[in-house]
């Protein structure tokens, strides 16, 4: 087996959090690192012989967007590891015009979100947020409340992406639930194959007891719930975002919370974090959490894994387990 020059290039942080010593030893037994496994600056002339002769570099938080000028430096370079979510940030149209390789850990990345969200999901469900931050007698009165359980009631779920079917799929057991999608791009037979039933999103929003979200953040998707989507949902619903802030019109939702018809938690939001005296903080409704559902402490080795996974495809001429394309960055992140 061709052991290829390779690199991690990420901020110090993210390595030694992604890259615990089993981690690095694999790495270093798949790939020459040239004694230098770690490059936390792609600019630095010091980096400048190692990079002109790497064919592999496995990405991370605090990599910087592959432009013409760097690639322009790195002649042998040929796959790109991505151990985190989202790409965009790396890509440019030089690095597609070279026909590099590109994979994301996007996948097993979902897998934290998706149980974050159904935790939430099924706490919302009791108002538990809420009561949290309630009167105790507001808290111990809540058995009298009629939109309180999780027994008959719908789960509407915004972007059938990676974390949106594995949460339709989390949420399966449990028959007092049901489930609705809201995706243009979706397939219907995926969508019940799941558990879910694929819908409108202007006929899901007015049955929806919870809404979660999980659509990625685009241009095109900017606001996409906003006052009117807000407006259509039923009293005492709960609006859940895990995916980006962007995608909630923050303005909007706080005049629908102010008015206590509906409840909201937010694990990301616009900007993020939310200034300390923005006024969606003081009410009691909505809970605010600091980015928590996606890969953190030791969810993020699952990143490294599934990295060094495709190196080990790479190596072998395999294909990619999971590839990006320009055209995927379309629709999704």
């Amino acid at each position: 087996m061709t052991r290829p020059r390779a690199h991690a290039v990420m901020d110090a942080d993210a390595f030694a959090l992604l890259f615990d010593e089993p981690r690095r030893a694999r790495f270093a037994s798949l790939a020459d690192t040239a004694d230098r496994m770690l490059i936390t600056d792609l600019d630095d002339q010091s980096n400048a012989e190692l990079l002109s002769d790497a064919e592999v570099l496995v990405t991370s938080w605090g990599a910087p967007q592959f432009t013409a000028e760097r690639l322009g430096r790195m002649p042998r370079l040929r796959a790109v590891l991505h151990a985190a979510g989202s790409v965009q940030q790396l890509v440019s149209a030089d690095l597609w015009a070279r026909g590099i390789r590109l994979t994301t850990a996007a996948e097993v990345n979902a897998v934290p979100v998706a149980e974050f969200s159904l935790a939430t999901i099924l706490l919302s469900g009791k108002r538990t947020f809420t009561h949290l931050r309630s009167t105790p007698d507001t808290t111990w009165n809540a058995w009298h409340a009629q939109r309180i359980g999780n027994l008959d009631r719908t789960v509407g779920i915004i972007g059938f992406s990676r974390i949106g079917r594995r949460v339709v799929e989390l949420l399966r057991p449990f028959d007092g639930i049901r489930v609705l999608v809201a995706d243009p791009y979706a397939d219907p037979d995926a969508v019940a194959a799941a558990g879910g039933e694929l819908v409108p999103l202007v006929d899901l929003l007015p049955h929806a007891d919870v809404l979660s979200i999980h659509a990625p953040s685009l241009p095109a998707t900017r606001h996409m719930i906003a006052a009117g989507q807000l407006a259509a949902l039923p009293d005492g619903a709960t609006v859940i975002n895990t995916a980006r802030g962007a995608l909630l019109d923050h303005d909007a939702l706080l005049r629908e919370c102010a008015t206590g018809r509906i409840d909201a938690v937010l694990d990301v939001t616009d900007p993020e974090p939310l200034p300390a005296d923005h006024p969606l903080r003081g009410l009691a409704n909505v809970a605010i959490t600091p980015h928590l559902a996606g890969s953190l402490g030791s969810e993020t080795r699952r990143l490294t894994d599934s990295a060094l996974d495709e190196l080990v495809a790479y190596i072998a001429g395999a294909p990619a387990r999971h590839p990006v394309t320009a055209n995927d960055l379309k629709t999704s992140a």
